[in-house]
């Protein structure tokens, strides 16, 4: 009889433990994807979670893996700086794209490298390995060292539909996040790569294109060709928790100080709008 007690007992208290595991997990939200974005969800998050009992976790992996969690159910929000229609095996009918914010993405050079500017031409061979030494395109005698994103990499993606236009990129080293890509450029002697805006700092020269300069400004108006939409994907039928997340981060607070702030450009600045398959037009208001 005692034994049953402490049974009954145990399942009782087993099920008051799942009931209250299954209400803080009610309360938690899960966004994985793009690394370029990570910064400014991150700090949207840590901002929203002042004033709201939920908790909202963060992580990397790329565009690519928010797109394929999101798509099987694993996170509620996959972050990406593509279309879901440019990535192979997504099913993009079925989700529903939230375009959050606009990312300009700029060549960036080791800062001894001694050039501030290349024509789309050289970035383009450089990439596709026509160049491999700094000399031939107006810089020092030096061997150019290619430091790649990793192929599920939304930023690679749009960096080399905007540069390559179809062309491959040459065998280099690949890195998962923007963030490593930075300090390996600082550290790293004749590099080269490319950076998301809001990783642009003074440990690494940012190149402009056909002597346009990287920054909003441009990205605006497609001056810079060079950008991509952060995309907040969720299944068509959102849970109410994150679609209040979502449209916080649209609002006149996130989109004027926090997304400006961190180097993003706010979607409502746009003068032009891009569809999945590049084409460009004037937004009509």
């Amino acid at each position: 009889m005692k034994k049953i007690k402490i049974i009954i007992g145990s399942l009782i208290i087993a099920i008051l433990m799942t009931g209250c595991t299954s209400k803080k997990n009610q309360n938690n939200v899960t966004i994985v994807g793009s690394t370029a974005m990570q910064p400014m969800i991150e700090m949207a998050a840590e901002e929203y979670q002042h004033h709201s009992k939920i908790r909202i976790t963060v992580q990397g992996g790329g565009s690519g893996t928010g797109l394929s969690q999101v798509q099987a159910g694993a996170v509620a929000v996959g972050n990406s700086d593509i279309f879901a229609q440019q990535q192979p095996g997504i099913k993009a009918e079925k989700l529903q794209d939230n375009k959050v914010a606009v990312v300009g993405i700029a060549p960036v050079v080791n800062k001894k490298v001694g050039i501030d500017n290349l024509s789309m031409e050289q970035l383009k061979g450089i990439f596709t390995g026509k160049y491999t030494n700094w000399k031939q395109v107006g810089g020092k005698n030096q061997k150019i060292i290619v430091i790649n994103r990793a192929q599920g990499s939304g930023t690679r993606k749009a960096f080399e539909s905007n540069v390559l236009k179809g062309e491959s990129a040459i065998k280099a080293q690949e890195q998962d996040s923007s963030g490593t890509v930075q300090k390996m450029i600082a550290a790293t002697p004749g590099s080269i790569s490319y950076l998301a805006f809001p990783y642009l700092n003074k440990d690494v020269q940012k190149l402009s294109i056909d002597n346009v300069r990287p920054n909003a400004k441009n990205v605006e108006n497609n001056d810079w060709k060079i950008w991509a939409y952060e995309h907040m994907y969720t299944k068509k039928k959102v849970d109410k928790k994150v679609k209040k997340f979502i449209d916080y981060i649209y609002t006149k607070e996130v989109q004027q100080n926090l997304v400006k702030t961190l180097g993003y450009i706010t979607i409502h600045d746009m003068k032009v709008q891009k569809d999945e398959n590049g084409n460009i037009e004037k937004i009509q208001r």
